[in-house]
């Protein structure tokens, strides 16, 4: 006999745009979203019938920010797990005010939707953009977004009392720019496959800390590393299997860890590895565009490490880069560097974020 999954019935205390559902109120609303609603709506339409649906599992898609986009599945049990630890993390009872702008095909958006339904938030819908608190005028409790959505939210954040922040890692300028803001900025670490994020650190601290801040794991997840210092994560209520990421980190306590960057995104140049993440926290410094570093076939050094920038072809940005990179007494000698490549657009993956591999294999030879 095939595992059911009964879809348990709303909290009292949830609420939609102002209204209370209960679960078969949902599937109503879910099929007014899908026939009359935005196509933002048509995609929450979507998630809460397969979310009432018999079946344990959900189909979800990944970024693709690491590789090809894939659907993979995770248990609709452990999607309220997460819910949960989420709440008792951050300190989110029922009754919080919660705004939802992001799309719901993508785990991000679906957990806050499960969080509100399980915890009995009153969740608040807006269309997915890059400025979605443009047309916001009312304070909420809790929100998550992008660092390129926090990036062009700064003078409106004050509606904001707790903010998320995935999808991307956050530059050090971005940090910067949070620093006095009342709001409470975390930044999250997590993955489709860990139903969003396992753990999270303040960026806005109330006493300013010199030196990067550990990610701090949510309740019942153990960590460790693998030979290749790859976080190892342990979350039985969030996934049936023990995960093996590719990110490199350092284990500070069981409970917190300092992320170092993707082992897949590691270059070898002439026997020294270098992590592109740490060395572009230094370079954003200098540089107040897109950019990522990575490392390009070398006969001598094996790789060599180059900078992409997403501009258009300047020499007098060239020389200006080159200048500033010079200047940076935070960078090693072997940071540096070898060659800038202007690019017009960069490569993106189906989320926004920049695809590497893909920016890479389209610049001009």
């Amino acid at each position: 006999m095939s595992e059911k999954f009964e879809a348990p019935e709303v909290h009292p205390a949830f609420k939609l745009n102002k209204i209370h559902y209960t679960i078969s109120d949902l599937r109503k609303v879910a099929y007014s979203f899908i026939k009359e609603g935005e196509h933002y709506e048509g995609l929450i339409g979507d998630f809460l019938l397969d979310w009432a649906k018999p079946t344990p599992f959900l189909e979800v898609r990944t970024s693709g920010s690491t590789g090809t986009p894939k659907k993979i599945r995770i248990r609709k049990e452990h999607m309220i797990n997460s819910a949960l630890a989420t709440g008792k993390f951050f300190d989110l009872p029922a009754g919080s005010t919660a705004l939802l702008c992001l799309p719901a095909n993508f785990i991000a958006g679906k957990m806050m939707i499960i969080r509100a339904i399980t915890l009995g938030w009153e969740l608040d819908l807006v269309p997915p953009s890059s400025n979605p608190l443009d047309n916001v005028f009312k304070t909420y409790e809790f929100c998550a977004m992008t660092p390129f959505q926090l990036d062009n939210s700064l003078g409106r954040l004050h509606l904001i009392k707790k903010l998320l922040v995935g999808g991307g890692a956050v530059s050090s300028q971005l940090q910067t720019l949070v620093q006095d803001l009342k709001t409470k900025v975390y930044e999250t670490f997590g993955m489709t496959e860990t139903v969003s994020h396992i753990a999270a650190k303040r960026l806005n601290p109330e006493k300013k800390k010199e030196k990067p801040m550990p990610f701090k794991v949510l309740p019942d997840i153990v960590i460790s590393t693998d030979d290749r210092s790859c976080l190892v994560v342990n979350a039985p209520k969030l996934s049936e299997n023990i995960i093996i990421t590719n990110d490199v980190v350092e284990i500070i306590t069981y409970k917190k860890f300092l992320w170092k960057g993707r082992y897949d995104n590691v270059v070898n140049s002439g026997g020294i590895k270098l992590f592109p993440e740490e060395i572009e926290w230094k370079l954003n410094k200098v540089i107040d565009r897109r950019f990522f570093v990575t490392g390009i076939p070398d006969d001598s050094l094996g790789e060599k490490l180059v900078l992409f920038v997403e501009a258009d072809f300047s020499e007098e940005l060239l020389e200006e880069l080159q200048k500033n990179i010079q200047a940076l007494d935070t960078l090693e000698k072997y940071e540096t560097p070898k060659k800038i490549y202007l690019v017009q657009k960069f490569e993106e993956t189906s989320n926004g974020k920049i695809h590497r591999e893909n920016t890479v294999k389209s610049r001009k030879k």
